[in-house]
């Protein structure tokens, strides 16, 4: 049965989003004001994309985190929530809670901190929206647990949101009286740097040995050392010549002592599988994710043990249970602003990390166990 939310449950009439930052002033960038935390976000954004690994990993834990639905008492309620769920304007292109909570995941891998809003309006939800991490600042309520969030102003200053019951906000792994969470990336700019260093070297060393560079050198007989200068002269215009020529290969002819050696031709490049491998397996290690599922074939039996499915399944949990507040949170004032009082469950998807046929055997001793344990309880009974 539906039931009336209360009056101050009511959404405000106001539609604009409070965490994104409306400033026409060209500079306003250069006014001071507090950050979300000490950490440099934009680090974490350049690591991703000077590093495909890290990149590539987040994005998968995002797909592995997996789909999620969301039951409720009510049947009309249920089937009202479903296509919000669905249908709900997150942004752009997107669409549905999966697309919001995808990016928000996202976020919160990335900076270990994330920032939602629900967008509001004549009392009825609009859309969501992925707040700007560079926009918020938190700060703690005067009762040492609760957290006020602020957003900077067309001014540069901050101040504190009017609606605070419709933002969003995680942190993942905190510290111990910290607002911010820790990121998925912490840890990893010192080996990435390294990392970034090597590629850089093997780069500027493929382009100098890639295009091969030359050292021509004339050594005159004493008879022809007076014209030594013009001799040397006419043979550096005819090998720029025969080198710049794309057309067709040129032979260079000379007449004297000359010799050609090839620039860099007697130094060894160092060898750069080993630290690489080396630098890689601490990023891997941190994302949590077995070494083939992000491109890398160290060996060539490696597949997913069920250790390792364990592990990563208990990684992928606890991202859920970091979720699911927001996702109860959000359909939870939904259903206020359609007059139900239910309380939402979120049902997530089984995550199947392991192959078909281990996945099937596992049923199979399932069934198995369930029979023997009626029998046992059949025999008992008739005892």
């Amino acid at each position: 049965m539906a039931l009336f939310s209360k009056k101050e449950e009511r959404l405000p009439s106001a539609q604009t989003i409070q965490t994104s930052r409306a400033s026409a002033h060209p500079f306003s960038s250069l006014k001071t004001y507090a950050p979300m935390s000490d950490a440099n976000l934009n680090l974490y954004s350049a690591l991703r994309e000077a590093v495909p690994i890290i990149d590539a990993a987040i994005l998968k834990l995002t797909r592995l985190t997996g789909g999620f639905s969301v039951k409720c008492a009510d049947k009309s309620a249920q089937a009202k929530l479903e296509s919000f769920f669905n249908t709900v304007n997150v942004g752009g292109t997107q669409r549905g809670m999966e697309a919001f909570i995808s990016t928000y995941l996202e976020q919160l891998l990335t900076y270990g901190t994330a920032v939602g809003e629900i967008v509001a309006g004549g009392g009825r939800i609009l859309g969501l929206y992925n707040a700007d991490l560079r926009n918020i600042e938190l700060k703690r309520k005067k009762n040492s647990l609760d957290v006020d969030i602020y957003t900077s102003d067309s001014l540069g200053s901050s101040e504190r949101v009017k609606y605070p019951y419709l933002l969003l906000y995680s942190a993942l792994n905190p510290d111990a009286d910290a607002l911010m969470g820790n990121s998925m990336l912490k840890g990893m700019p010192f080996i990435s740097d390294i990392l970034m260093k090597i590629y850089n070297t093997i780069g500027i060393n493929w382009e100098r040995v890639g295009n091969v560079r030359f050292s021509v050198n004339y050594k005159p007989d004493s008879e022809s050392a007076i014209d030594a200068e013009k001799v040397a002269s006419q043979i550096a215009s005819q090998w720029s010549s025969a080198m710049n020529d794309d057309d067709s290969v040129r032979d260079f002819i000379s007449v004297g002592d000359v010799e050609i050696k090839v620039i860099g031709a007697d130094n060894q490049v160092l060898e750069s599988e080993v630290p690489v491998r080396q630098l890689l397996e601490q990023i891997v290690a941190k994302t949590g994710l077995p070494p083939f599922m992000l491109g890398l074939s160290w060996s060539s039996t490696e597949r997913m043990s069920a250790q390792q499915a364990d592990v990563l399944t208990s990684e992928l949990e606890a991202y859920r249970r970091t979720l699911t507040p927001v996702i109860e949170k959000v359909a939870r004032l939904y259903l206020a602003t359609e007059g139900y009082a239910i309380e939402p469950e979120v049902i997530w998807e089984d995550i199947t990390l392991q192959d078909e046929v281990d996945l099937a055997r596992a049923r199979l001793y399932s069934a198995q166990a369930r029979v023997l344990e009626e029998q046992l309880k059949g025999g008992e009974k008739d005892e």
